[in-house]
C-alpha cells in the first residue's frame, strides 16, 4: 500500500510540475526583436508586424522584403484592410493556450492581419484566373502590408463593380463566419426564428442580413445605440440587452447565433425550441490561458445531456464562399457597415479601438 501511495504522490507531483511549467511556458512574453536586414537584391516594402507580444505599442512600421510570385502565385497591392477581434488577438498572444501554435514568447511569423482588397499587381506563369490590374478581395496573413502573396486556388476572388475597396475588405473573416454559422452549422431554414445576440458587431451585422436573404424571422440584441442600425439591417424585431433580457422572454428560437456569451447555457437552452440549435461563434471570456476555448469546452460537453445542439465555431476561410459573399453584396443582398476608417499609418489605433469590443460593424485600414 505504501507503494502505492508514493506512486500516486509522484504522478500528481508529476503532473502538478507539468501543469505549472506549462502555465510558465505559455505566458512567458520575450522582449521584442528587432526586424531583420534585408537580403540583397530583395525589394522593400511596408508594412506592420509584431516581434512580441503585447499591447498596441509593440506594433511596428518596418521595412520588410516585398513578396514575389511564384507560378501559381498572384502578388496583390493592398488598397483597403479590415481590423478583426482576431488581430488583436494574435498581437497579445492571448488566450495564451494560441501560443502554442504562434510561438513561446514571441511569435514565429510577425505579421498582423488577414482580410485586404486591393488591385492585382503581377502573377506567376501558370496564373489563369486573374491578371494585373484586376481589383480582388480576400483573406491573407500579413494583410497589414502594401503588398500579399495569395495562390490563385486560395482565399481571393474578383471585387464586384460598383463595391468600394473599403466595403470589399470588410467581408472575409466576418461575413464568412456568419454565412457558416447560419447555413452549415446552424441549418437555418426559411420561416425559422432565429436571434442573433450582439447583433452590432463585425459578425452580427452580416449575420442579420444573411438571415435576412435566407427567409427567417429575424431578432437582433444590442445595446440602445445600436437599436436603429439593426432594425435597418432588416431584423423584425430588436432587443436592447440594457433594458430587456431576452432569456426571460417567451418567444422560443428555432438558432441562436452567439457572438459574446453573455448568459448560462441553461439560460439559452430555456429560450430555444424543442429541436433548437446553439452555435457560438465568440465570447466576451478574459481568460488568460484558454479564454473563448473554456466557452467552446462547456458548450461542447453541455451539448451531450440536452434535446437542443449546443456548439462551438471558427470559420476558415474560403474561396467558394468568398465568391457567394460577394455576389450577394452585389445584388444588394448584404452591406458592410463600417463603423470607422484608419489610414495606414494608424494601424494600431485602429486595433486598439477594435479591441475596445465597441465598434459597430467593421473597422477598415485605408493605404494613403
Amino acid at each position: 500500500m505504501k507503494r502505492r501511495y508514493k506512486f500516486l504522490l509522484w504522478t500528481a507531483g508529476t503532473l502538478v510540475v507539468a501543469v505549472v511549467g506549462l502555465r510558465i511556458a505559455l505566458s512567458h512574453d520575450s522582449p521584442c526583436s528587432t526586424a531583420p536586414v534585408l537580403a540583397a537584391g530583395e525589394a522593400p516594402m511596408h508594412g506592420w508586424v509584431r516581434r512580441c507580444y503585447g499591447g498596441p505599442e509593440i506594433v511596428q512600421y518596418e521595412e520588410l522584403a516585398r513578396p514575389v510570385a511564384a507560378d501559381d502565385e498572384i502578388i496583390v497591392k493592398v488598397r483597403t484592410a479590415s481590423v478583426n477581434p482576431l488581430d488583436w488577438h494574435y498581437m497579445r498572444g492571448k488566450p495564451y493556450v494560441m501560443r502554442m501554435d504562434m510561438g513561446l514568447g514571441s511569435p514565429k511569423d510577425p505579421q498582423l492581419g488577414v482580410d485586404f482588397a486591393g488591385v492585382v499587381d503581377s502573377v506567376g506563369k501558370n496564373v489563369t484566373k486573374f491578371k494585373p490590374g484586376d481589383e480582388v478581395l480576400g483573406g491573407r496573413d500579413g494583410a497589414f502590408s502594401e503588398y500579399v502573396r495569395v495562390h490563385e486556388s486560395r482565399n481571393i476572388v474578383l471585387k464586384p463593380p460598383g463595391i468600394s475597396f473599403e466595403e470589399a475588405a470588410a467581408i472575409p473573416i466576418a461575413a464568412i463566419t456568419a454565412l457558416r454559422a447560419l447555413r452549415d452549422h446552424g441549418k437555418l431554414e426559411a420561416g425559422e426564428k432565429v436571434l442573433i445576440n450582439g447583433a452590432s458587431g463585425g459578425v452580427g451585422t452580416f449575420a442579420v442580413q444573411i438571415a435576412k436573404s435566407m427567409g427567417a424571422e429575424v431578432t437582433g440584441v444590442c445595446s440602445g445605440r445600436n437599436v436603429e442600425l439593426v432594425r435597418s439591417l432588416g431584423a423584425d424585431h430588436v432587443i436592447d440587452y440594457t433594458k430587456d433580457k431576452f432569456t426571460e422572454g417567451t418567444t422560443r428560437y428555432d438558432l441562436i447565433i452567439d457572438n459574446v456569451f453573455t448568459h448560462s447555457l441553461s439560460d439559452y437552452r430555456r429560450v430555444l425550441g424543442d429541436k433548437g440549435r446553439f452555435v457560438m461563434v465568440g465570447s466576451n471570456s478574459d481568460g488568460e490561458y484558454l479564454g473563448l476555448m473554456a466557452d467552446a469546452i462547456k458548450s461542447g460537453i453541455y451539448d451531450k445531456f440536452v434535446s437542443q445542439e449546443f456548439g462551438f465555431m471558427m470559420a476558415a476561410l474560403n474561396p467558394e464562399d468568398l465568391s457567394t459573399l460577394a455576389g450577394m453584396m452585389a445584388e444588394g443582398k448584404i452591406k458592410a457597415v463600417i463603423d470607422r476608417t484608419y489610414k495606414f499609418s494608424e494601424v494600431p489605433e485602429a486595433i486598439r479601438y477594435v479591441e475596445t469590443g465597441r465598434a459597430r460593424g467593421k473597422v477598415v485600414v485605408k493605404f494613403e
